[in-house]
């Protein structure tokens, strides 16, 4: 009897030590996933993280298993092994083609193995980025002190609504690092968002490198001052400031994101917001030899007195919109436009090219007599037709090159370019005309996606903002797809993106605050079907998502978080 008693002990102990976490019970409050999955089940038992994980992977999954060995290593603080090949690893990735959307993904969690399959590795990728959020916030401290992490089993069958989820920077009015550009970009992987536009040229500054025209980054990546308080200001700091990237730096930074599996759309600004490229190079202008026109008399000493020199083009100091920009009249316009293209298209590989095309006075084309001429011998109407002749050549010149174009809702005015994709910003009225007109619509309206905008009616407690009111609710509550179109013109609708313009930005914290967590509402309302959106469900899976905040040393708004 006691041997049999002996026996009986042994197998029971040893049979819980090899099952430790096979029958534990999970609940709701295991499965924080934003944004919230299309299909998730709830399953028994929990997945140990220990020196014995493997994860196998077919070639083609190599960069996303060495991104999870990374992130599971920082975990344990033990080696996670990464196994070439379709072997017995406890964490499996793979390929499904059954799979029907290309970023569609299933994550399979049980008590002993992990399975992510994805259509395509950005499928296995966003299968990764929910596996996270199912291990406690404490993986994203770098130097953490986590040893053992146990996750939930689970069933998610998942895949986004939109094909285009965006997050915009301005990094024209002030200048942020690569490191932070960085971490903009896994900020935006995190979230299950896929596209990254980066506002590089500006009235303000031109900060990317252009080796046939070195003066747009030796004179127009920097001004020499910057208007102090909200404009039109109260005085100019009269301090010098900029910076641009490199092409080394940009190649970079388009490679971390590739990565990441987040295109890099560039945005050069054309044919307003111009003011940095012409103060570099003046025969852009209509009237070279006119001063730059310093608005509210809030330019810095040094700009004045540059322009008493008889240099006349500065970069601007203020913000807003301003008068000076690209003679559409002049041949050697569209001859420096297709040099700068020519460099921009070589270091991204985006099918995107975006133009702007927004807010540009036509007072000096109508002025200005080459201008004129160009409206004559085009047979155009007015100078809105010169603007859309002046995109329609753009983008003939980049349709050629292999790159489609986008531009703020402003290209509607006087005829849309043929092939176009129309940012609607002015609220959604461009978007529902451009989408009526079959073209392609990505949806970013102020009153909804403006990150600039503050976020509590209380200004006074909020940092200095360009104005308006979007709370994370606000966010939330913002729905892409306009009324008004037919079950056919919907389809263009591309899906969404957030604009963060940083004249009152200056710190990299700053940005986050202004993101972080509008960013989070965001992702959900461009990946979760419409009708398995509840405020009230994401605000409580917003509390937990606040402690991975926290442990990413994040700065973000709590106006909707509860202290703990």
């Amino acid at each position: 009897m006691r041997s049999f008693l002996l026996i009986l002990i042994t197998t029971i102990i040893t049979t819980a030590c090899s099952n430790p976490k096979k029958d534990i019970i999970n609940t709701e409050q295991d499965y924080q996933i934003i944004p919230k999955p299309v299909k998730l089940e709830i399953m028994n038992g929990r997945f140990m993280i220990d020196s014995n994980t493997t994860i196998a992977a077919e070639k083609s999954l190599e960069n996303e298993a060495i991104y999870l060995a990374e992130i599971l290593s920082s975990v344990a603080n033990i080696e996670i092994l990464f196994r070439p090949g379709n072997g017995n690893g406890k964490i499996v990735l793979k390929r499904d083609a059954s799979i029907a959307n290309d970023e569609g993904y299933t994550l399979s969690v049980a008590y002993n193995k992990i399975i992510i399959s994805g259509k395509t590795a950005k499928g296995v990728f966003y299968g990764i980025q929910s596996l996270r959020q199912l291990m406690p916030a404490g993986i994203e401290t770098e130097k953490n002190d986590v040893t053992k992490i146990s996750i939930p089993a689970v069933l998610i069958e998942d895949s986004p609504r939109y094909t285009y989820r965006g997050m915009h920077l301005d990094v024209a009015r002030h200048f942020f690092p690569v490191e932070f550009i960085k971490k903009y970009i896994d900020l935006i992987a995190m979230h299950k968002m896929n596209t990254f536009h980066w506002h590089l040229t500006e009235d303000q500054g031109w900060r990317i490198e252009i080796k046939k025209y070195p003066k747009l980054t030796e004179v127009g990546a920097w001004r020499n001052g910057t208007i102090i308080g909200h404009h039109p200001g109260t005085g100019n700091d009269e301090k010098k400031y900029g910076g641009f990237y490199t092409q080394d730096e940009i190649k970079g930074i388009v490679k971390y994101a590739t990565e990441r599996h987040i295109t890099v759309i560039p945005e050069i600004e054309l044919p307003g917001h111009s003011a940095a490229a012409i103060a570099a190079y003046p025969f852009l202008s209509c009237f070279p030899k006119e001063k730059t026109i310093i608005y509210d008399d809030m330019g810095s000493k040094k700009g004045k007195q540059i322009q008493a020199k008889g240099t006349p083009k500065i970069v601007q100091e203020t913000w807003g919109v301003m008068d000076d920009v690209f003679c559409a009249g002049n041949e050697d316009t569209f001859a420096f436009l297709e040099d700068v293209l020519d460099e921009v298209i070589a270091l991204f590989p985006s099918q995107y090219i975006h133009i702007g095309g927004d807010e540009c006075p036509k007072g000096n084309w109508n002025r200005c007599p080459s201008c004129q001429e160009r409206i004559q011998k085009q047979g155009l109407k007015d100078e809105h037709e010169l603007q859309s002749y002046f995109i329609q050549r753009m983008e003939k010149y980049l349709n050629k090159k292999g790159k489609k174009i986008i531009g703020w809702d402003e290209i509607l005015e006087g005829g849309l370019a043929p092939n176009a994709t129309v940012m609607s910003w002015r609220g959604t009225k461009g978007g529902v005309e451009a989408a009526k007109q079959h073209h392609d619509v990505i949806m970013t309206p102020g009153h909804s996606v403006y990150f600039d905008h503050y976020q509590d009616e209380n200004k006074d407690n909020e940092p200095l903002a360009i104005g308006g009111l979007t709370t994370v609710k606000d966010v939330y509550s913002y729905e892409p797809t306009p009324i008004g179109l037919s079950a056919e013109e919907q389809k263009f609708v591309l899906g969404s993106q957030a604009n963060v313009w940083s004249e009152y930005m200056k710190t990299t914290d700053y940005v986050e605050y202004m993101i972080l967590p509008r960013m989070t509402a965001l992702s959900e309302i461009v990946w979760t079907p419409k009708d398995a959106k509840n405020w009230e469900d994401f605000d409580a899976r917003l509390q937990h998502m606040a402690e991975r905040y926290d442990a990413m040393g994040l700065n973000y708004a709590k106006h909707n978080i509860i202290k703990k």
